[in-house]
């Protein structure tokens, strides 16, 4: 009843049912890991995932797959495969006798979380508790997070309530606790998965700081270095070819910057963008005494973010300054050789000229001298009739021979100089 399907129809609405939250029992405990991981580590990936699989005997995660999510023993196991890194999931119902004390990754195969391809960005262990009558009291915060300063609120609508300190304790995990109030299974899931969204596209984003900040000495650098340019230029020194080569060496050294950094200053908004949105999905509400989660992190984390869109803006700015001040170098540059050009034009306009009199004088010279050497033949000639016995002067003969002979050698010097001028034109 349809035309053909667009190739890509069927990807395309399964896309908003991508990465689906697994529903959560209260109570239960989870483990979540972020791998940055490399493209050409991808197979490793999925053949250690498959491995995983074939332990528990169930069906392996196809080869272009980039979500997976399967039961394996008493671990429901998650596999999401993002653009530039690889999160794991395990959950299992239940708590464990002491808080956090029988992590879900231990439940794994010895060896299996470490023998990861890449490298660990995010480790996280939550527990989904039932919520207590009022919110935790500061000596169960202290026991569940080891004394930190610990961040959260009620969120949902009232639905549960979220708390974490965001550090990485001893044994190389963040911690979060949600108390369950009236979230449904669903609910539940949805909302840890994105307090673990929130740590991984937080840590992400934050990938750009260490380059802002190994950046900012080379950038101040370069502003001083084009101030210090701009200064020449407007001195009009004269040294504007060695200013160009300066500049040209400069805007260099600007677009290294920039093919070095621009893609992460790039995804450090993209990622902030996302840990933005997951907050506002959290619908959190203030605890009093207790600072929020999205304010802890438009407190701490807005500041980084501010820099690195700042080291960016300042890197496109000295771009755009060096590319006007070359501009600008360039068309004095210009202006200075088309002067010279003028001045060389003038110098061999004069020459023509001068070579131009040079060969009428020659042509003149010319003339007389072949007007000597003609009247000369045309005396020999007569004297040798008159010693035949023919009654002619020989001085006359010449005299009468130097006008026509002049004549006729200025036409014929003419004729051949307008033949080789039209010939050479």
């Amino acid at each position: 009843m349809l035309p053909p399907d667009h190739p890509s129809r069927i990807a395309l609405a399964e896309e908003v049912h991508a990465r689906p939250p697994e529903p959560l029992d209260t109570p239960s405990r989870a483990t979540y890991v972020a791998v940055l991981i490399e493209r050409d580590q991808r197979e490793r990936e999925r053949a250690h995932v498959a491995a995983l699989c074939e332990q528990y005997g169930v069906a392996p995660p196809a080869a272009e797959t980039t979500h997976f999510s399967t039961q394996l023993g008493a671990i429901r196991f998650k596999w999401e495969r993002h653009s530039e890194f690889s999160g794991f999931m395990m959950l299992t119902p239940g708590l464990s006798p002491r808080p956090f004390s029988e992590p879900v990754a231990a439940l794994l195969p010895p060896g299996w979380l470490a023998g990861l391809p890449g490298t660990t960005l995010v480790a996280a262990h939550a527990k989904l508790i039932p919520a207590p009558a009022t919110p935790l009291d500061a000596d169960t915060l202290a026991t569940l997070f080891d004394g930190n300063i610990v961040v959260g609120g009620e969120i949902g609508g009232d639905a549960g309530l979220a708390y974490t300190d965001f550090r990485i304790h001893p044994d190389g995990f963040v911690r979060f606790v949600v108390c369950n109030r009236s979230l449904t299974e669903r609910q539940a899931g949805r909302t840890l998965q994105r307090l673990f969204e929130i740590e991984a596209y937080r840590m992400m984003a934050l990938l750009a700081l260490p380059i802002a900040r190994r950046l900012a000495p080379r950038i101040a650098a370069i502003e001083a270095s084009l101030a210090e340019l701009t200064a020449h230029i407007a001195d009009e020194a004269g040294e504007d070819e060695s200013l160009l080569q300066d500049l040209t060496r400069l805007a260099a050294e600007i677009e290294s910057c920039l093919s070095t950094s621009q893609f992460r200053f790039s995804a450090c908004l993209a990622y902030h963008e996302l840990v933005t949105t997951r907050l506002r999905e959290l619908r959190e509400t203030r605890i009093p005494g207790m600072q929020p989660i999205e304010e802890f992190m438009a407190r701490r984390l807005a500041p980084a973010v501010a820099t690195c869109a700042t080291a960016s803006q300042r890197l496109h700015r000295l771009s755009d300054r060096v590319a006007q001040a070359s501009a600008l170098l360039s068309t004095r540059v210009d202006i200075a050789r088309e002067r010279q050009n003028q001045a060389l034009l003038a110098s061999m306009d004069r020459r023509a000229k001068l070579q131009l009199r040079l060969q009428q004088t020659v042509e003149g010279l010319s003339v007389a001298a072949v007007t000597y050497y003609v009247v000369g033949l045309v005396g020999d000639a007569a004297r040798g009739v008159e010693a035949l016995g023919v009654n002619v002067n020989p001085d006359i003969a010449m005299m009468v021979g130097i006008p026509v002979v002049a004549a006729l050698t200025a036409y014929g010097v003419h004729r051949i100089r307008r033949l080789v001028t039209r010939n050479a034109g």
